[in-house]
């Protein structure tokens, strides 16, 4: 579907006609019918002011009573043809503007899906959920409604100009004089109106963002009380979003009032004027009440083609917003494509600091994890346990080193390749609102029923999930909040072990259990990790004393490495450790 924005380079991003012209490359046609439409509707304006003249000196001059039989007729056929092409523009215009935000939409959430961590790092999640939807949404009502009165209204003008013109030229060229006015009027509010629409949709991104955060923190909000605090914060961000708005709505309204204004002097002058021309019959009152139709009708066109500069220019700040994110660099991987791997891991000379932070969080980390070898990475919390396996996954490039796999530099690898083949259960539990079953089938999409109740069996989850009222069917919730901590786990351990990795990383994964469920798990990961590759990253001990490794880490550094047996016996970081977990489970 977002196929012809792949090929779009970021300066030409930075262009916005380009950018539109891209968007309704596909839809030409379409629009080819709306501009035919239009034509029609507009040609069907003109024609009422021009058929002013003949019908009110045939009536009226003339005496003509046939006319007056064919009038009402010739009336209710223009005015019926004037509803059907305005609808068929309207309509077209609007599936237009749907087709493209329906496109766009989707191209932003793809293009989202391949940016680096340091995108996500940087941006709140609530600022672009308000992207996708707040920004996209303004664009679609936007470009319907601009491009169907920029349409309509600038063909409706231009030939109601030629009425008048034809009509009686002097007084055209005289109601004319306006339009630098106009003109001057257009600019210097496009220009405020552009200024505060982006400032707009920079505040109901905060909106969106304090909604986001308040309800995916529901449970910390009510713990703490902070329900009046959070009330509080999200009214001055709706208070600023609505004094912003407002001032978007000043500026559209005054434009319309400048408009009024220089419409009443002009349509003054032209009444002295013309009523000059008949007293002194140098104008028959036909032509020039159907000089003054086609003045008076291009007046509403020309006042909402003020509305179209004013509304392009709010999708000009609009687009500007959802285009800084397709100006990003995708996120970076190699050609490397490996069916299978055998699993050894080495960390040479590795050193990393996060973009925001000054504060290195690995320093000079050399390690070699032979294949099939276990081993525990232990420390206090901050120590850059959890950044070891970021790194292997490929989240960050900005660290110096290379990190290997089976010998090869993962930064070659093609990133889906790499991630495929390493598993991780995270500290972090992300569940989805879906079933159980589509929860652990994550892992593996193509998975058959058994290998889904395989997965759950030998990460403990079975049984309660069969207990669940539709067992595999039933709904979790967001994040998993209808299940305990400890079940959340092992979903997310089965949704591991259902991908079959040959490493397997496990970040605080026994963290949430209890006593019970721990035990449990422990035997379920003996038998998981024969012939894989395992990192147990851990705070409490008893998870990582069977390790056939054990690396102990401190400030970013490995600082002492051996065996269980060894390391509780040696002063040290691990030691302190041990004491501390063995008091806690007195």
């Amino acid at each position: 579907m977002n196929s012809i924005f792949k090929e779009v380079s970021p300066k030409q991003w930075k262009n916005d006609i380009y950018t539109i012209k891209k968007l309704t490359k596909s839809h030409y046609l379409r629009l080819a019918l709306a501009c035919v439409s239009g034509l029609f509707l507009s040609s069907i304006n003109g024609a009422i002011a021009w058929f002013v003249k003949p019908v009110l000196d045939g009536l009226f001059v003339e005496k003509n009573n046939a006319l007056l039989m064919v009038l009402p007729i010739g009336v209710f056929f223009l005015f019926v043809l004037r509803g059907l092409f305005a609808f068929s523009n309207n309509y077209l215009m609007f599936s237009i503007g749907a087709k493209i935000v329906r496109t766009f939409r989707h191209a932003v959430f793809e293009k989202i899906l391949r940016l680096p961590m340091s995108f996500f790092s940087q941006k709140s999640s609530g600022s672009i959920i308000s992207r996708v939807l707040n920004d996209m949404k303004i664009l679609e009502d936007l470009i319907a409604h601009t491009a169907k009165n920029f349409l309509v209204q600038s063909t409706t003008v231009i030939i109601l100009s030629f009425v008048a013109l034809y009509r009686r030229w002097d007084l055209a060229l005289l109601s004319f004089s306006v339009v630098p006015i106009v003109v001057l009027v257009f600019d210097r509010f496009g220009k405020r109106m552009k200024k505060t629409s982006a400032n707009t949709l920079k505040l109901i991104s905060n909106v969106t963002e304090i909604i986001h955060e308040t309800l995916t923190g529901i449970r910390i909000v009510k713990s703490f009380t902070m329900e009046k605090e959070m009330s509080t914060h999200n009214k001055l961000s709706v208070s600023e979003h609505y004094r912003n708005a407002m001032r978007e709505v000043r500026i559209s309204e005054f434009t319309t009032v400048c408009m009024e204004i220089i419409a009443g002097a002009g349509v003054a002058v032209i009444l002295w004027y013309g009523s000059y021309l008949i007293i002194s019959e140098q104008l028959s009152v036909g032509a020039f009440f159907s000089f003054v139709t086609a003045v008076l009708m291009i007046y509403n066109p020309l006042k909402r083609l003020s509305q179209v500069n004013n509304n392009f220019q709010r999708i000009r700040s609009a687009l500007h917003r959802i285009k800084e994110i397709f100006i990003l660099e995708d996120e970076q991987g190699g050609k490397i494509v490996k069916d299978l791997i055998d699993g050894s891991i080495s960390y040479k000379n590795v050193s990393f600091k996060y973009p925001e932070s000054k504060e290195m969080v690995l320093s000079n980390i050399n390690l070699e994890i032979l294949q099939g070898e276990t081993v525990a990475i232990v420390g206090y919390s901050g120590v850059g346990k959890s950044t070891l396996a970021d790194l292997l996954l490929g989240f960050w490039k900005s660290y110096t080193g290379e990190i290997l796999i089976d010998g090869i530099n993962i930064r070659d690898f093609l990133l889906q390749n790499l991630r495929s083949h390493i598993g991780i259960v995270s500290q972090d539990i992300i569940l989805f609102n879906d079933t159980a079953k589509n929860n652990i089938k994550f892992g593996k999409t193509d998975a058959s029923d058994t290998e889904i109740f395989e997965a759950a069996k030998r990460a403990y989850a079975h049984e309660f999930i069969n207990e669940m009222p539709q067992g595999y069917e039933s709904i979790i919730g967001e994040r998993g909040i209808k299940l305990s901590g400890g079940q959340k786990q092992r979903i997310s351990l089965a949704r591991a072990i259902i991908k079959n990795p040959k490493i397997l990383v496990l970040d605080e994964a026994t963290s949430l259990l209890d006593t019970d469920s721990e035990t449990k798990i422990q035997r379920a990961l003996e038998s998981i990790k024969k012939g894989r590759t395992t990192i147990i990253i851990a705070h409490r001990l008893s998870t990582v004393q069977k390790a056939d490794r054990i690396i102990v880490m401190d400030k970013g550094a490995i600082i002492q490495q051996g065996k269980h047996s060894d390391l509780s016996q040696q002063d040290g970081v691990y030691q302190e450790l041990y004491q501390k977990s063995e008091i806690i489970a007195t």
